[in-house]
């Protein structure tokens, strides 16, 4: 497991494995507990297809599987604004280069069209 510092800029969530730095670094452990209870939940559901469960329970923890998982992808967007795209920002600001800031909104706009499909 690598482990999280903070680099030369002060940014917590440098990734000592990869170089990388990860807005959700800080929470990690938190996210990995409600992945895992998602996990969870949806092993329950493919246990209730298997016992032949009645079709709107299934749909019900269908739902609350699906919104738990949205909000984790709202909490890792709301990261990934508030440390990539910031950092980009201060990059853009310090070198006068706004490349870096108008990949990570495109990246950024991306992903929220994937979460709205």
């Amino acid at each position: 497991m690598s482990t999280d510092i903070t680099d030369p800029h002060g940014a917590a969530g440098l990734d000592v494995a990869d170089g990388a730095h990860h807005g959700y670094s800080p929470s990690k452990d938190a996210y990995l507990k409600r992945l895992r209870r998602i996990e969870g939940q949806v092993r329950g559901i493919s246990k209730m297809v298997d016992e032949d469960k009645y079709c709107i329970d299934i749909l019900t923890q269908v739902a609350a599987a699906t919104k738990a998982l949205h909000a984790v992808s709202l909490g890792l967007l709301e990261d990934h604004m508030g440390h990539c795209v910031a950092d980009a920002a201060r990059e853009s600001r310090d070198t006068g280069n706004d490349e870096a800031v108008q990949a990570k909104v495109a990246e950024a706009t991306a992903a929220i069209a994937r979460l709205m499909r």
